[in-house]
């Protein structure tokens, strides 16, 4: 068996807890189904992430279910319920919740999580959740809580989450709806407001889709199909389509459920056009798009991490068409400027700032 996170090797560790039919939240290891079936546990795996759903699927050991808002999630179902600590602080509450409604009457919680994840400074939301919660075990960088006999809650949406606030971009204002762990959840944040100040200046309708040698060019205004990689909350195809002078759709991708739930009704608000697709990067999607705007991720937890948008670049040749435009931000220090060159080709700087730059590429 492959190495296993920190927190999995925890679960394994006191996996005397866990009877009857068992319940894993925020599971990422396709190994621990394996070993817990093994051992002989049956149950259900659920995440959040549409790439660790795909692995775990793989692995056909146990039901996946990917998303607070699956099918498979279950009223008071599970004996025991073992909650890894997500990423985000303000998502505990919700994972909480959840595990909370899928327990049985009398059923077990277990709640592990790593040092550097912050399970210590998750303590005083645990208790809030689950007075009766205790400390069992500290190895592997980890803690492991436990709570015994716990009464079940009588409901779970996830919808109940949702949450609605307004930003402004150059004179145009927009709904945006937010869940627990979605990227600047009630508010802009400042490089996504760059990167719309850029399409209100210089929009993707005029200079998006320009000719390759022999391929006649697109006319101003002719419909665009964008496509909008690591979309959140669908705030920038939602954005872009408030402007009623444009004639596009934006399809939206992300890996995360809740950005995907979010961008569903920030679009639905606003009346926008475009398909919301959930989707680990884009070497799995089909089809091909005259425009893709972007301002991606760049963090896995605590850690700088560009692999995901190194992947999307060198991906993204094959679903940009010839003279179809890349618009995305980024940081200042992270050095996309020579990768966009080298896979999509000559790179412009259209806005920059103390923090961000707003790149412009076309695809030879």
């Amino acid at each position: 068996m492959s190495a296993l996170p920190n927190s999995h090797e925890a679960l394994l560790r006191n996996r005397s807890y866990l009877t009857g039919k068992v319940a894993l939240l925020g599971a990422i290891a396709p190994d621990l189904l394996t070993e817990l079936a093994t051992l002989g546990s049956t149950g259900l795996a659920m995440t959040e992430h549409a790439g660790y759903a795909h692995a775990l699927e793989q692995a056909a050991s146990w039901p996946v279910a990917f998303g607070y808002d699956a099918p498979a999630l279950t009223a008071a179902a599970f004996d025991s319920v073992v909650v890894f600590l997500p990423k985000a602080r303000a998502e505990l509450d919700v994972r909480l919740s959840l595990a909370r409604w899928l327990v049985c009457p009398g059923g077990r919680l277990l709640v592990l999580g790593e040092k550097k994840e912050g399970i210590a400074g998750a303590v005083k939301q645990l208790r809030k959740a689950l007075p009766q919660v205790h400390k069992i075990d500290s190895a592997r960088h980890c803690q492991v809580w436990c709570a015994e006999d716990v009464t079940p809650l009588a409901h779970f949406a996830i919808a109940d989450w949702l949450d609605w606030s307004q930003i402004s971009v150059a004179g145009r204002e927009l709904d945006v709806a937010g869940l627990p762990g979605v990227f600047s959840r009630g508010e802009l944040d400042s490089g996504t407001s760059l990167l719309l100040e850029t399409l209100a200046s210089t929009p993707l309708t005029t200079l998006s889709v320009r000719a390759a040698p022999g391929i006649p060019p697109t006319r101003a205004g002719k419909a665009l199909r964008v496509l909008d990689f690591a979309c959140g909350a669908g705030v920038i195809g939602a954005w872009l389509q408030t402007d009623e002078n444009t004639d596009l759709s934006v399809d939206a991708v992300d890996v995360q459920s809740q950005a995907l739930l979010s961008a569903r009704a920030t679009y639905d608000r606003v009346g926008a056009r475009g398909e919301i697709i959930a989707s680990d990067g884009i070497a799995g999607l089909d089809g091909r798009w005259q425009a893709v705007v972007s301002n991606p991720p760049f963090h896995s937890g605590v850690r700088t991490d560009m692999t995901m948008t190194e992947r999307f670049v060198r991906d993204l040749a094959s679903h940009l068409e010839h003279g179809g435009e890349l618009r995305l931000v980024a940081n200042n220090f992270l050095p996309y400027e020579a990768l966009i060159r080298r896979c999509i080709g000559p790179v412009e700087r259209l806005a920059e700032n103390n923090k961000f730059t707003v790149y412009r590429a076309f695809r030879q």
